[in-house]
């Protein structure tokens, strides 16, 4: 265990600037605490958690916090923002109010709870700031630990920009690797797998990381000997500890009240990060938490006499306090003013958020009121129009949902009267899709590198274009792809030395060596951690899950973490990762799975591409690597040694996001699928051919985003028939896809048949090629189910089978 130095001594006058500046920064922050719990009791918030208790150890971390670090962090950093001049009180509350304004409100525009802290990496029109002349904090989420993947990418992005040449734009994005990640982390969220995943990766790395565990000793109500062995997350992680014959960590321990320790503390392990790579743990003890764990519940009822007592004289500002009148640094008396000042001030700060939050709205209040009277003036129900009217300008405080209910409820008023009813029908949509925008914007990116930016090129074939294994055509375009993108790194088990388990990086680590080509550990969360923190740093890295069933280790910072990641910061943070697996047609339950329902419906925000050969998939990530947008990339598990021809355009040709592919003309029936059960459908087509049915097949391609130029209900219109099929279970993806074709696209009216879905039995697939065939649609259900609906409609040219 290494023990931190003796705190530095400093010349009097700067010793006092220094700490009385920090004093009142604590004080500020406590106030912010106090007064917004207080917010959310009167109902002006919705819900707070706070970072009281924890000030005096951020203000230390902020001392050692450079131009060009990240943090990823807890959701009680509020002190530490503050310190590095990225939060004004204004702002704290404005973020407890819900300001949609980003300018009132830069952490999330009000679309996270107060606490989630954000700096912006993008300008307004998508492109990247120099990161490296600004303080930056990636975006907080809430589910506990879930920032901890993504804290192990953004250290080692430091690492690929200090032994990696020639990436371009690096000095925009890193100064030779100096950058440090900083995490932060409540002692109860160490118990998450997260956290253990994450601290293990980073000692095998050993990346830039300095890991702050704020410990209290409850996590919301329990105490830590439910959470922790030992109840000490610092004493049980001794064997990370690095020594002369091992890597590993440095682990520290300080007292969380001690402002001089705590700043000794945090200098050294910045030193060791930033100068040797190395990862720092340090164990934050003996805080409180004076206002409980959030404003559910108050602390007393889950701590004795004895803990509150405690807490009320170790309370890390009341000990900064006695430390600053024990060196005589200030009189008592100033002090005391010095706080009725503070609380002044972020009085008005409160005051102001609101003002600006309310404001807005009473301008829209005011404008419908005056509509809804100008309108019941000329109505025969003027009587009830106008007591809506008074109503609604009746509320003192509004919020928006008020003034589109009554619109709303105005309208069924004027349901007879067309020439007044047309006007306020205008005003609702005006108003409803403005408003909207500051609820559902940005979940994909609006920037000019997007993927409708993207142009289409077919692959080139010449007469020396031969039939090859397909993993080929992978192999050598991704060899194209790593030459033409010096900042692209592919890492991932069993990616670096074999070439991946299926060879399509065959040679590439030899080529491009093991920073860019790599292996990493069995530890699908961090793998993908790790894509999402380099992707923040302006790398473009392909994590890749093994087999698509194991990805179900790393679903939760998928959806929760990556998807979310434009949306939650309005287009101000972005992470254009690709994430590459394999999966569908096999053999056995763990690894031909296609649980493409549950994927497609988690990660909204992250394209998902599913193409049926190696090709198209290499023109996907020829595409995606000049976007700026994350996708999921489903390889086809079983077409690795089918035969394609090489085209001569690697690395340029493109597969089109969101489009789909007839790739059999037909006229009786519209069949669309995806990925490998296409090979069955067309085998099941020629022989339907044989018996007078004409099949129209539609590669879907890529189910987010669903064909957006509508190119299937075409189709329907001319075969008057459906069915989707696919291999995902019952009511999976082959409903989803249903039900963009039928209400998105309205194919619904050309229909002269029910619409009908063929998929896999509800069960995981069996093992083996019997287990296979009674698990999943196979040429004879597709025949026969097809078959089937062409009996219904014509039972005379098509007897039954059956």
């Amino acid at each position: 265990m290494t023990q931190p130095e003796t705190a530095p001594v400093l010349s009097f006058e700067d010793f006092k600037a220094e700490v009385l500046n920090d004093y009142k920064l604590a004080v500020t922050s406590r106030e912010c605490s106090l007064l917004g719990r207080r917010e959310v009791l009167t109902g002006k918030a919705k819900f707070g958690i706070f970072g009281d208790g924890k000030e005096v150890p951020q203000i230390a971390m902020a001392k050692a916090f450079r131009n060009g670090d990240f943090r990823s962090g807890y959701y009680r950093d509020q002190t530490f923002m503050m310190a590095i001049g990225q939060l004004t009180p204004q702002q704290f509350f404005a973020g407890l109010y819900g300001n949609t304004d980003l300018d009132q409100e830069p952490m999330s525009a009000g679309r996270q709870m107060g606490g989630h802290f954000a700096t912006h990496s993008l300008n307004p029109d998508g492109s990247w700031k120099n990161l490296t002349v600004q303080k930056n904090s990636s975006s907080d989420i809430s589910p506990t630990a879930g920032q901890m993947p993504r804290l192990l990418g953004l250290a080692q992005a430091s690492k690929i920009y200090r032994n990696v040449q020639d990436i371009k734009d690096a000095t925009n994005f890193s100064i030779y690797g100096n950058e440090i990640a900083w995490g932060t982390i409540g002692n109860a969220s160490t118990s998450e797998g997260l956290f253990f995943e994450t601290i293990n990766a980073a000692g095998v790395l050993q990346v830039p990381m300095v890991m702050s565990v704020w410990d209290d000793e409850y996590g919301i109500s329990v105490h830590a000997k439910y959470q922790t062995t030992k109840e000490n997350i610092s004493e049980i992680l001794k064997g990370f500890q690095r020594d002369e014959d091992n890597k590993g960590f440095e682990v520290i321990r300080v007292n969380g009240w001690d402002y001089a320790e705590l700043i000794t503390t945090y200098e050294k392990a910045a030193k060791i990060a930033r100068e040797e790579h190395v990862p720092v743990l340090i164990h934050v003890i003996q805080l409180t938490q004076p206002q409980g764990h959030s404003t559910s519940g108050s602390h007393e009822r889950y701590k004795n006499a004895e803990r509150l007592q405690w807490e009320a004289e170790f309370d890390c500002n009341v000990k900064m306090r006695e430390w600053i009148l024990s060196y005589n640094l200030i009189q008592k008396d100033a002090l005391d003013e010095i706080e009725e000042a503070i609380r002044k001030e972020v009085l008005e700060a409160k005051k102001a958020a609101w003002k600006a939050y309310l404001d807005p709205i009473l301008s829209e209040q005011k404008e419908l009121v005056s509509f809804l009277n100008a309108t019941a003036a000329a109505s025969s129900n003027k009587v009830f129009v106008e007591k809506l009217a008074s109503e609604l300008s009746e509320i003192k405080e509004p919020i928006r949902k008020d003034i589109l209910v009554t619109a709303r409820k105005a309208l069924r008023l004027l349901i007879s009267e067309e020439n007044l009813r047309g006007g306020l029908a205008n005003w609702i949509k005006s108003y409803s899709e403005k408003t909207q925008q500051r609820f559902s914007s940005n979940l994909h990116s609006d920037s000019n590198s997007n993927i409708s930016s993207i142009t289409e090129i077919k692959p080139v074939y010449n007469d020396a274009s031969e039939e090859t294994d397909a993993r080929l055509v992978l192999r050598d375009n991704f060899d194209v792809l790593l030459t033409k993108y010096p900042n692209t790194l592919i890492f991932g088990e069993d990616s670096g030395n074999i070439g991946d388990v299926n060879q399509g990086l065959e040679g590439m680590q030899e080529k491009y060596g093991e920073f860019r080509v790599s292996d990493a550990g069995i530890r699908e969360a961090t793998i993908l951690g790790q894509g999402i923190g380099m992707a923040m740093r302006g790398l473009r890295p392909i994590a890749e899950i093994q087999y698509l069933d194991y990805l179900l280790y790393a679903i939760q910072i998928m959806s929760d973490d990556l998807a979310t990641l434009q949306y939650r910061t309005k287009g101000r943070q972005k992470a254009p990762l690709i994430i590459r697996t394999r999966g569908h047609r096999l053999e056995g339950i763990w690894h031909s799975g296609s649980p493409m329902g549950m994927i497609i419906n988690a990660i909204r925000g992250i394209h998902v591409l599913v193409p049926r050969n190696m090709t198209k998939a290499a023109g996907f990530y020829n595409a995606l690597l000049q976007s700026d947008e994350p996708a999921l990339l489903i390889e086809c598990l079983n077409g690795y040694r089918l035969k394609e021809k090489m085209p001569s355009n690697l690395g340029e040709f493109t597969t089109p996001i969101g489009k789909v592919e007839t790739i059999r003309e037909g006229s009786d029936i519209t069949v669309v699928s995806y990925g490998s059960t296409l090979r069955i459908i067309e085998q099941a087509a020629k022989e339907l051919s044989q018996a007078g049915i004409e099949c129209e097949i539609i590669d879907a391609q890529s189910l987010l985003p669903f064909d957006l130029d509508h190119d299937i209900v075409k189709s329907v219109a001319k075969t008057n028939r459906l069915i989707v099929i696919d291999e995902d279970v019952p009511g999976g993806a082959s409903a989803y896809i249903l039900q963009q074709i039928l209400e998105e696209q309205d194919a619904y009216s050309y229909l002269d048949s029910k619409p009908q879905t063929l998929a896999a039995k509800a069960h995981r697939p069996a093992y083996g090629t019997d287990g296979d065939y009674f698990s999943k649609p196979s040429v004879e259900d597709v025949y026969e189910t097809i078959y089937g609906m062409m009996h219904e409609s014509n039972p005379k040219k098509f007897p039954p089978l059956f």
